[in-house]
């Protein structure tokens, strides 16, 4: 029977009486031991044999690789055709501050209990069994989907330089990739997920660089535009109707492409079970997060609208007649370079690109293999999940993911465009569901906290703002979830497949929910009941006896330095 906050010893706010412990010293890794005498309730049947071998600076790059995908460089163009600048901005910088609520719910479970798939696993414990089953394989499903949609992104990408290599066997080749990366030790994981996340934020800020000088007059046309395009054609775009309601419809088709768009705190805390002194450096991660989207997103979206106009022709044609150029040919940023008459730009916009789109469908594969993982760990998946090679691998967690990515052999017979908006339909309904199911978890273990007298002032992390930040996040991602696919209801717009694909996992995540609670019988978990202990003990026991053990290759200290 599952402990509760009642039970930690008087030394420690979290620390529990009478665990046993198996200690492998050289792997660093702590697991409860399966012996009848542990009471506090830290028994699982299946131990999690994870290692934790990622470093500060790995967890770090990891929130920017997850996050920054074609989206924020191609597919952000869309948005702007939809509602232009002004709508663009507002709608981005809106969403930011839903993701900082977010972040502030999920930062404050996970640096408690840092522990593999951890919203998953809490939204069991502290809410209700069945909820936990249908947040799992809600996450799993988004995660899944979102490798094939990388995948399809790259061979677009490509395009722009080449269509001489067919497109069965860059897929081919991509998801071998994925599978050699993935099957190595995590830190080969972390360290690949590193190199390329610094790519990302050197091509952003590079954009970003070149938005400001260009904007100002350093450019082959000399020409002085600054906030031209916000003027003519205008800040606000029509869309569907005209005049206010149409401006409006326009900003509501932005904040939908920013729910897309912008993440961040899901990729952190995935990692939070394979991290190295997680207390320590998962606080930092997540209060990075501000500045990434701050710089990333918000200053994003600002740029774009800078660079072009909403009615340029090459973007229209692009996103609205089906005329879409390969790779970042469609990018505002190409756009715009190409308008200028700059020639080689936009050639290396291109393979930041690629790479962004190689590296955000990595991490998809690491995150939709652990989140399977985590429900393997808890009985909610097939046993034979939990299978880990010597190097702490999921190996058949990663293997089930990599069969899904085959889904992007569709694009074969498909249109590119057609496919990639059928995954972004059905993964920004998803996600919402994601971040509302983490504010609702954070609502209930703030109650138990309450209920059971566990200070949260003694906490690694405490959120500012709670908890009316995890209702702010509650209440708006919980809304967007339904209003994501609302075009399709739109007067002679009317399309099955649309709907489908932008409400299906609104319908399967009610449907595992009860399905799950009536074939076990759960119950809703009480607050004063809920399980603040389990992997409690161990989390303390690694810390007390944690050792960082120095860096022995010079370079790489440097990067601890730089970027831990």
């Amino acid at each position: 029977m599952a402990g509760t906050a009642n039970d930690y010893a008087a030394g420690s706010p979290y620390e529990l009486k009478d665990q046993i412990y198996v200690v492998d010293k050289e792997k660093n890794d702590y697991n409860t031991s399966p012996h009848p005498a542990s009471s506090a309730g830290s028994l699982r049947i299946v131990s999690d044999q994870t290692h934790r071998k990622l470093k500060s600076r790995h967890i770090q790059l990891i929130g920017i690789g997850g996050t920054i995908g074609t989206a924020l460089y191609v597919q952000i163009g869309r948005g702007l055709m939809n509602g232009g600048p002004g709508s663009l901005f507002l709608a981005f910088t809106i969403w930011c501050t839903v993701i900082l609520a977010v972040t502030l719910s999920i930062a404050e479970m996970v640096t408690f209990l840092p522990i593999s798939s951890p919203f998953i696993r809490f939204a069991g414990r502290f809410v209700d069994d069945a909820f936990g089953v249908a947040a799992g394989w809600n996450f799993f499903v988004f995660e899944a989907a979102l490798v094939p949609f990388e995948i399809v992104a790259c061979n677009v990408i490509i395009g722009f330089w080449s269509d001489v290599v067919p497109t069965g066997a860059i897929v081919a080749i991509v998801i071998f990739l994925y599978a050699v990366i993935n099957m190595l030790a995590v830190k080969w994981y972390g360290e690949t997920e590193f190199w390329a996340a610094i790519g990302k934020v050197l091509l952003i800020i590079g954009l970003l660089i070149f938005t400001f000088i260009s904007m100002l007059g350093g450019n082959p046309q000399k020409d002085r535009y600054g906030f031209r395009y916000w003027q003519k054609p205008g800040s606000f775009a029509e869309l569907y109707r005209e005049g206010d309601l149409g401006r409006f419809l326009g900003f509501l088709q932005c904040l939908i492409q920013a729910s897309f768009t912008i993440a961040g705190p899901d990729y952190v805390s995935m990692a939070a079970g394979e991290t190295e002194n997680p207390r320590k450096v998962m606080p930092r991660a997540f209060n990075a997060v501000f500045y990434r989207l701050t710089t990333f997103f918000v200053l994003g979206s600002l740029a774009v609208g800078i660079n072009v106009p909403y009615d340029d022709p090459t973007l229209v044609g692009a996103f609205r007649e089906g005329q879409m150029k390969p790779g970042a040919a469609a990018s505002p940023y190409v756009i715009a370079m190409n308008r200028l008459g700059i020639e080689v730009l936009p050639h290396v916009v291109n393979a930041g690109v690629l790479a962004s789109a190689f590296s955000a469908g990595n991490s998809y594969v690491y995150c939709a293999s652990r989140s399977l993982f985590g429900l393997a760990l808890e009985g909610k998946a097939p046993m034979f999940l939990t299978r880990c090679t010597r190097q702490g691998v999921p190996v058949y967690c990663v293997a089930v993911v990599l069969m899904i990515a085959l889904l992007s052999f569709l694009q074969l017979s498909e249109n590119s465009a057609v496919v990639l908006n059928w995954f972004v339909s059905l993964v920004t309904a998803s996600q919402l569901i994601n971040f509302s199911v983490m504010c609702f978890t954070f609502l209930r273990f703030y109650k138990a906290c309450q209920d059971q007298g566990l200070d949260r002032n003694m906490l690694p992390y405490k959120g500012m703002l709670q908890p009316y930040a995890a209702w702010y996040g509650l209440i708006t991602t919980f809304i967007m979830t339904f209003v994501g696919g609302y075009t399709v209801f739109l007067e002679g717009s009317w399309d099955v497949p649309s709907f489908l694909f932008s409400y299906l996992m609104v319908f399967i995540f009610p449907t595992l929910f009860v399905g799950w609670k009536l074939l076990k019988k759960t119950k809703w978990v009480k607050a004063d009941e809920a399980d603040l202990v389990t992997d409690l003990a161990e989390i303390e026991e690694y810390h007390r006896t944690y050792v960082e053990k120095p860096e022995t290759n010079p370079f790489n200290r440097v990067l601890d330095k730089l970027f831990g």
